[in-house]
């Protein structure tokens, strides 16, 4: 007995995997670029504290180009870098790696412990700091500055979480 015409599938099986596999593809794609995701909560709540609390500790490290440790100084992804890592989190070294190694969170999403991106294009990131919250955001500056919780003083941010 065969089918009859109209109960066949309208695609190709083989189209349909494809098609399939295209939106999976999509739903993990990496960056910020996308909207905010619901699997972005990759931090745990104990690891929020930490990178919190570890942030904050740090206010009055001086700034250092290239430095990753409270001992030598911070630049701005050293201080980052250091920070996850003392909750257990590996993240990239520069902002344009921790900025594409991250998932996007809306504003209205972002918790104290997400990462704070300053742009100077829409895909050109030029510092990178930890959310403190209300606005507020640590970072380590320029050169001649310390580590310090500062207002956010531009728009032209995005807020991710790290992976």
């Amino acid at each position: 007995m065969s089918r009859h015409p109209s109960l066949r599938p309208a695609l190709p099986r083989r189209l349909i995997a494809l098609l399939l596999a295209t939106v999976a593809v999509a739903a993990l794609s990496t960056g910020p670029f996308g909207a905010d995701r619901a699997d972005a909560a990759i931090l745990t709540t104990v690891q929020f504290g930490t990178v919190t609390r570890v942030a904050a500790a740090q206010v009055g490290v001086p700034y250092r180009y290239g430095g990753t440790t409270p001992q030598t100084g911070f630049d701005c992804s050293g201080y980052v870098k250091y920070v996850y890592s003392q909750a257990a989190k590996v993240v990239p070294r520069t902002a344009e790696e921790q900025y594409r190694a991250s998932a996007a969170v809306t504003p209205r999403s972002a918790r104290a412990g997400d990462l704070v991106f300053f742009h100077s294009s829409p895909t050109t990131v030029y510092h990178v700091g930890i959310y403190a919250g209300a606005g507020y955001v640590w970072h380590a500056p320029r050169p001649g500055k310390v580590v310090a919780k500062v207002k956010i003083w531009t728009s032209d941010v995005t807020f991710g979480r790290a992976r």
